[in-house]
């Protein structure tokens, strides 16, 4: 038993423009498109519900390819520090909250960015304690690549003053040499983020399930997800995800890349890639080569502008790098590795070249912001995809460029450079690190500029994307970087029945217009998963 979709502007994303007028579906799959009173005629026996879009813009469903997603629902539940545009905001923020929290309770707390703030001086230790010294205080910076904790922190994980820094970490200190709070990347980070409490189950589910619902009414079908390694391990948050969307029945078409900490653990598990559960698949093995740029660990081939004293943070050695991905083919994966400065995607191409994927398989460059024309020559003629997203430009510039420098820029956040040079991207957010609305991350491909307020500035205006393009980022392009461009991502007969509906057509507004539109409609699999009352 079918469905009819009808009466709104359907653009297939085949071409450029290309709409169909009706749709029908069965069984989760798109069957035929054409008029709509011939499909009424062919499929009359088979069409048990029509629905009438009223004018409004269908499209394929829209996928984040790079987002996490159980941490986007945890930015949900927590204290949201992200739209706060000072030090003192977040300090009073911080205040209310603890007067509000039982003694003992840990305070975690979402999304600052010290260079939105007019007084960029970082929050650190000493302050922290002025506010409470009876709540383990842990503040997220938006990258993810850094935190501040509090003095109760630090006792509640164990850590003492003459703590040693990791390789690959970066722990802060005052002048003094005592601990300032302040710590960087994963070996680091893990001193701290490992003793938090309340990573229960049911936290997980609840977190997973916030975030589904919120995405579905920003218009998402799907996202390509990166949580097994953070939530007690591989099975427990694997399990979590099975739980919320085929057993609770909250559909949301998710490919989950596995973080190589925990690799192992999926083999024993039984599981590799690929495996499938619903609308549940395990994807490529998740690498970090480098931090952030944000707290200069991104690792560049020069000393960054406003830290001359660093080119960043290589998370591995260049043999510890090679010995990952030799892994991941011997365990028959692509790859998919977080790579923002320069040096850092210098060495995971030299690491692609000595290992490369099996034929057929593609591996993923996760962010590709600080770029070069040489390593763009050689990534084409690889079998790689770009998975930016666009919302960094409104988010880094005009910062960015006073840290990396002028003249190290012309090949940076250049979407519309590696569209043109043949690579395949794919858009996302990178959520909790930046707004999961996908009108945002369109908006900022098409636009190049800040979506709100004075700022009407364009960051490299020869780099903007058409609309078609910006929306193939997170159709046709998601679907390629799964290898799915044969299934997902288009209307066309054997395609999904994931669509997204919005309330107006975006070719007929002006781009500014995008920021005040919502979604009417989400469906997944052919279900109606949201619809705007």
């Amino acid at each position: 038993m079918g469905t009819l979709w009808y009466n709104g502007s359907i653009y297939t994303m085949q071409t450029e423009y290309d709409q169909v007028e009706a749709i029908f579906t069965e069984n989760g799959s798109i069957i035929e498109v054409g008029e709509a009173s011939a499909l009424r005629d062919t499929y009359r026996y088979t069409i048990t519900n029509e629905v009438d879009l009223q004018g409004q813009m269908l499209i394929p469903g829209l996928v984040d390819s790079h987002l996490h997603l159980i941490g986007h629902g945890e930015k949900l539940m927590r204290l949201d520090l992200s739209m706060m545009k000072s030090r003192d905001e977040i300090l009073q923020a911080l205040l209310k909250k603890c007067a509000q929290t039982p003694a003992g309770e840990w305070i975690i707390a979402e999304g600052w960015n010290e260079n939105e703030w007019p007084d960029s001086t970082l929050i650190l230790r000493d302050e922290l304690d002025q506010l409470s010294n009876e709540h383990p205080i842990v503040l997220k910076r938006a990258c993810r690549h850094a935190v501040v904790v509090n003095s109760s922190a630090l006792t509640g994980s164990g850590i003492k003053e003459n703590i040693e820094q990791p390789f690959g970490g970066v722990i802060g200190r005052y002048k003094d040499a005592r601990l300032s709070g302040m710590f960087k990347e994963a070996p680091a980070l893990k001193l701290i983020m490992n003793h938090v409490p309340g990573i229960t189950e049911e936290y997980v589910r609840r977190a997973l399930s916030a975030s589904i619902r919120d995405c579905h009414r920003l218009g998402l079908t799907g996202g390509h997800s990166e949580d097994l390694h953070y939530y007690n391990g591989f099975l427990p948050t694997y399990q979590a995800f099975v739980s919320v969307i085929e057993e609770a029945k909250l559909p949301f078409r998710v490919n989950l890349l596995v973080h190589n900490e925990v690799v192992d653990d999926m083999k024993e598990a039984g599981y590799g890639y690929r495996s499938k559960q619903g609308l549940i698949e395990l994807d490529a093995m998740k690498l970090f080569a480098d931090g952030s740029l944000g707290g200069n660990t991104a690792l560049l081939s020069h000393p960054y502008r406003d830290r001359p004293d660093t080119q960043g943070v290589a998370i591995y050695t260049e043999k510890e790098l090679h010995d990952l991905v030799q892994k991941a083919r011997n365990y028959e994966m692509p790859i998919a590795v977080h790579a923002i400065g320069d040096l850092a995607f210098e060495m995971v191409l030299d690491a692609i070249c000595a290992y490369p994927p099996k034929p057929g398989w593609r591996d993923r460059l996760i962010h590709a912001q600080i770029m070069r024309k040489d390593l763009l020559d050689r990534a084409k003629d690889l079998p790689v995809i770009f998975d930016i997203q666009p919302g960094f430009v409104p988010s880094d510039f005009p910062w960015v460029i006073d840290k990396i420098g002028k003249e190290h820029m012309e090949y940076n956040y250049a979407w519309k450079t590696f569209i043109e040079e043949g690579i395949h991207c794919a858009g996302g957010s990178d959520a909790p690190i930046e707004p999961v609305n996908p009108l945002l991350g369109i908006h900022a491909a098409v636009t190049r500029r800040k979506p709100f307020g004075p700022d009407q500035t364009i960051y490299n205006e020869k780099e903007c994307l058409s609309l078609f393009e910006a929306l193939s980022l997170y159709t046709t392009g998601s679907a390629y970087a799964i290898g799915q461009e044969g299934s997902r991502g288009k209307i066309a007969p054997g395609y999904v029945a994931d669509f997204t509906v919005f309330e107006k057509d975006l070719y007929a507004v002006h781009p500014d217009e995008w920021l005040e539109i919502q979604a009417g409609m989400t469906v997944v699999n052919e279900q109606i998963v949201y619809a705007k009352k």
